[in-house]
């Protein structure tokens, strides 16, 4: 069972290249892939730990705006603390910087200025080179970039190159003016970045057994007879997070 939380769960088109990727991935993997939709909307503390309780992985969505981002916090922070992997796309990735810097870090104000244009701590930020537009058409960073992996990360591993291109589509990313906090001596790691501008594209958590966030979209890439290896390599982590966790 996979949670999928986003804010368009009710319009099942708007995640297809999602539904589809893990479908790609769990014939690979030889399993099925029950989607679980989870509205973000509707997550909070109190309901959290049983609308996550029988999840065997968990993806938070790419999406835009500020509705629902605290439930996406709420269960990125429930799937953290509970070893569920997790894999967290564009926007998905953000949440993950803004919950780790708030609940580890401390930073309780910790955001994105897409949601709080005013805050203290803005650990995503608008596109440094977006942010004297006005006209905001064909402005956003698309198509496909490059990425260098750090050696001997969990993503390393997966993909089993050096260097890598996907594919891309936002506005906001990872505050460089941050880097160092975010990414210092605690277990939050960068482990995938741009090498022409600096971008952070991917995040791993080394105390976690598979907690990966992408800033592209691992989805638009993947196909029946090339499965994306981001998505087979979650399958098997919720897999082996599933045996774990029956009786023996």
């Amino acid at each position: 069972k996979i949670g999928l939380v986003g804010k368009y769960v009710e319009l099942q088109d708007s995640y297809k290249s999602i539904l589809e990727s893990l479908i790609h991935a769990g014939a690979i993997n030889e399993t099925q892939i029950e989607v679980v939709s989870l509205h973000s909307e509707h997550i909070d503390e109190k309901n959290v730990e049983a609308q996550l309780q029988s999840l065997d992985g968990l993806i938070v969505a790419p999406g835009f705006g500020d509705r629902g981002i605290e439930g996406k916090i709420t269960a990125i922070a429930h799937a953290r603390t509970h070893d569920i992997p997790f894999l967290g796309i564009c926007l998905g990735m953000q949440m993950a910087v803004i919950e780790y810097s708030r609940n580890v870090l401390m930073h309780s104000n910790a955001n994105s200025t897409e949601i709080d244009e005013n805050t203290d701590y803005p650990v995503i930020d608008l596109m440094e080179s977006q942010k004297d537009v006005i006209n905001k058409g064909g402005t956003m960073r698309l198509g496909s970039w490059k990425c260098d992996l750090s050696e001997g990360s969990c993503v390393s591993e997966v993909y089993g190159e050096n260097q890598i291109t996907e594919r891309h589509r936002h506005r906001f990313e990872f505050n460089n003016q941050f880097k160092s906090e975010v990414f210092g001596e605690g277990s939050f790691k960068v482990s995938g970045v741009n090498p022409e501008t600096g971008l952070v594209e991917i995040v791993e958590n080394i105390d976690h057994p598979w907690f990966v966030g992408v800033q592209f979209h691992p989805e638009y890439k993947s196909t029946v007879s090339n499965p994306h290896p981001l998505f087979v390599a979650f399958i098997k982590a919720s897999i082996d997070y599933l045996s774990q966790q029956q009786p023996n």
